[in-house]
């Protein structure tokens, strides 16, 4: 297991970090298509059209109008209306409750370890202006000395301008700085670019590899 020497803080990513859509956005995009009329729609098809239109993002700032354009792109062919036309609104703030989300097994047990081995904790996000009130109600904003939300910054990850303000948040040096996340592009490279140490989450694994954690958990024995 790598071993990070003089880390102070350790930041995270949110979203499949330390939460997940609950039971999936499929699940979640339904739920609220029924109450409009839209029935039937399989959370299945709706997850397979949701990914299928996220991959095919260049850019994406998290803004509602984005948002509005990806609900709309994951319903084509599945409801006679564009969402943005009908419940859009309401798919939008379902997800700022917290019964439309499900923190991960190994976070909390993950944050009691590191806030009692005397480590800083961070959050660096590309979400928008949802993400503060929603850590809040999950109960989970209390463990963390700076939270950095891409909407309040300007600059998404992977740019190295929002991992530099949560460096300055936190008052460490970058090498001093391991952020975890699920993301190989927006999270590995971009920690790296900054100078932060950095390590995935993948919890599809069946063991570590190099660089790749299965369980939040592992972060004790290496920092």
């Amino acid at each position: 297991m790598t071993h990070f020497t003089q880390i102070q803080a350790v930041t995270f990513d949110v979203g499949g970090t330390l939460i997940r859509p609950w039971p999936s956005v499929g699940h979640v995009y339904a739920e609220v298509a029924a109450r409009h009329g839209v029935e039937s729609v399989p959370p299945e098809a709706l997850n397979r059209q949701f990914r299928a239109a996220w991959r095919k993002l260049k850019t994406f700032n998290h803004g509602r109008e984005e948002w509005s354009a990806l609900v709309d792109q994951t319903f084509a062919g599945l409801s006679v209306e564009a969402p943005s036309r009908t419940f859009f609104p309401e798919i939008y703030d379902r997800f700022r409750e917290p019964d439309a989300w499900q923190i991960f097994d190994d976070v909390l047990p993950t944050l009691h370890e590191l806030a009692a081995l005397g480590i800083n904790l961070g959050i660096i996000s590309n979400w928008d202006d949802r993400l503060v009130p929603l850590l809040k109600s999950l109960g989970l904003n209390k463990y963390f000395e700076a939270i950095i939300v891409s909407c309040d910054v300007g600059f998404s990850k992977p740019s190295p301008v929002i991992f530099e303000q949560a460096a300055k948040k936190l008052g460490v040096p970058p090498g001093s700085i391991l952020h975890v996340g699920d993301s190989l592009d927006a999270d590995v490279a971009g920690a790296k670019a900054a100078g932060f140490e950095t390590v995935l989450v993948d919890r599809s694994l069946r063991e570590d590899e190099p660089g790749r954690i299965k369980s939040l958990r592992r972060l004790e024995g290496m920092v």
